[in-house]
C-alpha cells in the first residue's frame, strides 16, 4: 500500500439533499479526511447529474442538508463539471460513518 498525504474514507451511494423542506434524491461519491493543521475534518465528493439539483443550484441555492443511510451534515454546493456533477463539501462530522482512529 503506497503513503498518502492523508487517510481518506469515503461513501458512496444513495443521499438526500434537503433545500429547506424540500428532499431531492441524489447519488454521490463523497471522501473526506481529518486535517491535523486545523483540528477539523474536511470532506468533499461529487452529486451525480440531476435536473432538480441544477435548477436548484441555478436559482441561487448553494447549502443543504445532506443525508446517507449512516448521517447527515450541512454542505456547500459548488461548480458543475462538464458531466453536470456539483461538488459538495464541508468541514465538519461528515454525512457518513467514519471509523475512530486507533488508540495508540
Amino acid at each position: 500500500m503506497s503513503e498518502h498525504e492523508h487517510d481518506e474514507e469515503g461513501y458512496t451511494g444513495p443521499a438526500t439533499l434537503v433545500f429547506g423542506s424540500d428532499e431531492v434524491a441524489v447519488d454521490v461519491e463523497l471522501r473526506g479526511y481529518f486535517q491535523p493543521i486545523d483540528g477539523r475534518y474536511h470532506w468533499y465528493g461529487r452529486v451525480k447529474a440531476n435536473d432538480e439539483v441544477t435548477s436548484r443550484v441555478e436559482g441561487g441555492a448553494r447549502t443543504a442538508l445532506l443525508r446517507t443511510p449512516t448521517g447527515q451534515a450541512e454542505g456547500t454546493l459548488t461548480d458543475q463539471d462538464p458531466w453536470g456533477r456539483y461538488r459538495v463539501g464541508g468541514i465538519s462530522t461528515p454525512p457518513y460513518r467514519i471509523e475512530e482512529p486507533a488508540q495508540h
